[in-house]
């Protein structure tokens, strides 16, 4: 099968241009572009259906020219200015002086025109020959980054020298704004060992490199995840039926797994935000080898028996997830919990227990350390606490490491230890449940989603690949208990005296619900965790209960941390005091390094 190249796609909200085939290195290329056309269409689309009056300037000025002709006239119009002023174009050619006579109307126009350029989520990208490890080049890498840099100046150039030439004199302001691309990709075709049932993925090409323009804000259609993901018992062909020039791959490092993230191009603005969630598999985790997980996002298919299913598949060894197309899955927590999902379940295999929570090493400047993990569903507070943690960093803390911020998993080492091991390099975390300003200090490298709306969130990167695959000791493992209120009788951390009481607390996992989901009140997850342990609750009770077992045996303290994060009032004073009750903790109990 041929990808058939297309040079740019419109689609929902974003403009995916191919560099390679829409090279512009001039503003006369960029001017006679078929993409500058297309958004020069769809801007006089948009001002006619609104009744703007920029419109009625237009067919004021330029009765003659059709409203089909407009796109092409404006761009010769652009073309002239790029080289002369309005008065040098007017002295060659009066067929211009209507529109050119209200100078500040035409200005208006073209800020507004830049400014619809901008309100698009772009995308930039390259795709290399196939077989030619193109991508794994540091020069080619550089080309890539190059071409976007360039691509930017020039629209910016464009916009600035059409701008001046008009009015007659430069701005006393220069805003570098971000005017080309949002994000780049730069793009392979890898072959695998593809079975035949999903033969249709075979052309897609992989993701090798990623580019970020930040501050990247993307305002997704739906701000909440709602529902589960379900197993099912048959996988056919028709259910994932799709076309290969819609799509790519973002290949992950899933914790120690390798996960084929498949995205249809209407979610490409979710999917490429993963750069900030997962480390990026290499080359050779990907020629030639079988994915433990592969997520086929944004499929049309026939027979899906629901929005978001995901099937074992032991022919192959892989576990596939499918997610339905659909505006309600517009949404970066689908991308994120479908992938720990399946990662979840790889690990129940592999007889480890996977944890919805996070784990922090903390090291204190006095020399007492700890490893710690707060495990808790979406809004207990687990993340909240952790970031309150970081304000006690220059006072008290000497290192603090990032385990995991979502999902991880226990395990034992040679020695029997228990150890936590982590599935990302980054966070997905509540806006308004932040340390007032610190998204604000994160800004340069973070994708901020929905930021004006209930339960916004920030995708920010805040640990190395290698913290969560070394396996880490484990001191303390405890629950995030966000709906009860700290006073003289009940403590903000809280210890078990024995692991079945313990276990019971855990597989309760009561919770006041945030509405981060669809759930609302007081609720209760099993294990406080959605993603693979009720969907394999037998395998996950039997582990679970041999690793509180072991926890207890070798000395790692097991409790309850009261977050408040739950309680109205208490969502910044909570985890803060919660934090500050852990640093004493920490400072009592753990023996200096």
């Amino acid at each position: 099968m041929t990808r058939t190249k297309k040079p740019f796609i419109i689609t929902r909200g974003k403009v995916i241009f191919d560099y390679s085939t829409i090279y512009c290195e001039t503003p006369e290329k960029l001017l006679k572009s078929e993409l500058f056309a297309q958004i020069t269409e769809r801007f006089i689309e948009r001002i006619a259906s609104r009744g703007n009056s920029l419109f009625a300037f237009l067919t004021e000025k330029l009765p003659s020219v059709e409203r089909g002709s407009l796109p092409a006239y404006i761009a010769n119009l652009f073309r002239l200015l790029t080289s002369h002023t309005a008065e040098e174009i007017s002295s060659m050619n009066s067929d211009y002086d209507p529109i050119l006579s209200e100078k500040e109307k035409l200005f208006e126009l073209i800020e507004e025109l830049y400014n619809f350029w901008r309100r698009f989520e772009r995308f930039i990208y390259l795709e290399a020959p196939q077989r030619s490890k193109y991508a794994t080049n540091s020069l080619h890498h550089a080309q890539f980054i190059k071409s976007n840099e360039e691509f930017r100046n020039l629209v910016l150039y464009v916009y600035r020298r059409v701008s001046e030439n008009l009015i007659g004199k430069n701005p006393r302001v220069y805003r570098q704004l971000p005017a080309g691309a949002n994000m780049g990709m730069l793009l392979e075709r890898i072959e695998w060992p593809c079975p035949e049932l999903y033969a249709d993925l075979r052309d897609i090409p992989f993701i090798r490199l990623t580019l970020i323009e930040p501050p990247v804000i993307l305002y997704p259609v739906s701000n909440k995840r709602k529902g589960r993901f379900e197993e099912i018992a048959h996988l056919s062909r028709e259910m994932f039926s799709l076309k290969p020039e819609d799509w790519y791959c973002f290949p992950a490092r899933v914790g120690d797994l390798t996960g084929f993230i498949y995205f249809h191009h209407d979610f490409i603005s979710l999917a490429l935000s993963m750069s900030n969630l997962f480390e990026i598999a290499d080359y050779e985790d990907i020629e030639g080898k079988t994915p433990d997980i592969v997520l086929i996002f944004g499929v049309t298919g026939d027979g899906m028996p629901g929005g978001t299913v995901f099937y074992e598949d032991g022919t192959s060894n892989m576990l596939v997830g499918l997610v339905r197309h659909s505006e309600e899955v517009d949404y970066f927590g689908y991308f994120k919990k479908m992938t720990l999902t399946l990662h979840n379940i790889a690990m129940l295999k592999r007889n480890r227990l996977p944890l919805h929570g996070a784990m922090v090493c903390i090291k204190l400047k006095e020399g007492a350390s700890a490893n710690i993990i707060i495990v808790g569903d979406s809004g207990a507070g687990k993340s909240e606490t952790i970031e309150a943690l970081r304000t006690l960093a220059d006072e008290h803390i000497c290192e603090m490491v990032i385990i995991f911020d979502d999902m991880g998993s226990i395990g034992l080492d040679g020695d029997g230890r228990v150890v936590g091991y982590g599935t990302e390099i980054g966070a997905f975390v509540r806006l308004d449940d932040l340390q007032s300003g610190y998204a604000y200090e994160e800004i340069d490298r973070s994708i901020f989603m929905n930021p004006d709306k209930t339960n916004a969130r920030l995708v920010m990167p805040i640990t190395r690949y290698h913290h969560i695959v070394k396996g880490y000791p484990v001191h303390m493992v405890l629950y995030a208990n966000n709906y009860e209120q700290v006073n003289e009788e009940v403590p903000a951390i809280e210890f078990f005296s024995d692991p079945e009481e313990a276990f019971s607390v855990f597989r309760n996992a009561a919770r006041l619900a945030k509405g981060t989901t669809d759930e609302k009140g007081l609720v209760h997850t099993y294990f406080a965790n959605p993603f693979g342990a009720p969907q394999r609750r037998e395998d996950h009770e039997k582990i679970a209960r041999a690793y509180f077992s072991r926890m207890f045996e070798t000395g790692v303290r097991v409790g309850q941390i009261r977050t408040c994060l739950g309680i109205e009032g208490f969502e910044h004073e909570g985890p803060k005091a919660a934090s500050m009750e852990l640093f004493r903790e920490i400072r009592r109990r753990c023996s200096p390094s």
